[in-house]
């Protein structure tokens, strides 16, 4: 199945069921806004985040006065998740200040940039799992535990680690690849798994590797601003 939606590209990866607020200045943007406010009752509020590949979020202006998307060489990757316009609040210089949720994963099978005066794209609808198996849920539970590890390493706050994680082994994934400090290629190869199963071992992998760098890191016997400096002579 497929559909069209505006697309707003981002410095960031986008998950299903996680909160992304965002400040609108750009009046493409600010006509999307009003666009989905416009929407009649019913309808979905939601457009298409989808990750940067190379180029800039920010527009600059072509020589004959228009403006030219992600500074006009812009490059996307193909798998983004729409968000749903949850929350607006209009701002005294025309702006707005929004609060989305993730909801679906899609795939980008073509872009137009003029149809609108923002990005709009047609995209596919990527499958969402159904009921995890047994072999799942151990997965889960084998992520939940390593990811608590690693907070422990990155978070001072022990009130912090004792946060209750979603038991459901699609939410939990969404969640971990969402709040570890990947990068944006970890996370976008995350965004682009159909299979929770999957997704899960691959977190493994990437909390098992940012788990050794950190603790080889704090392992370093003086503090890295030092290494970093010239030796001081004595």
């Amino acid at each position: 199945m497929t559909a069209r939606l505006p697309v707003f590209p981002l410095g960031t990866v986008l998950f299903p069921g996680l909160v992304l607020p965002l400040h609108i200045f750009e009046e493409r943007y600010r006509a999307l806004v009003r666009h989905l406010v416009d929407l009649p009752a019913g309808r979905p509020r939601e457009f298409g985040v989808v990750a940067i590949r190379a180029g800039w979020e920010v527009a600059t202006t072509a020589p004959d006065g228009r403006p030219v998307p992600g500074g006009g060489d812009v490059a996307l990757h193909e798998v983004g998740c729409t968000a749903e316009l949850r929350q607006v609040t209009e701002l005294a210089d025309g702006g707005y200040d929004i609060v989305t949720v993730g909801r679906r994963r899609f795939r980008v099978t073509d872009v137009d940039a003029d149809a609108a005066p923002y990005l709009t794209a047609d995209v596919q609808w990527l499958p969402e799992p159904t009921a995890p198996d047994e072999a799942t849920d151990l997965l889960a539970a084998r992520v939940i535990s390593v990811f608590r590890q690693y907070l422990g390493l990155i978070r001072a706050d022990e009130e912090q680690l004792s946060e209750q994680l979603p038991e459901d082994p699609t939410v939990l994934s969404h969640l971990v690849a969402a709040t570890a400090a990947l990068t944006v290629a970890d996370r976008q190869r995350l965004l682009t798994i159909d299979d929770t199963a999957a997704r899960l071992r691959a977190e493994l992998r990437l909390l098992n590797r940012e788990s050794t760098l950190l603790r080889q890191v704090r392992a370093v016997p003086v503090p890295l601003a030092e290494l970093a400096s010239p030796p001081t002579p004595n």
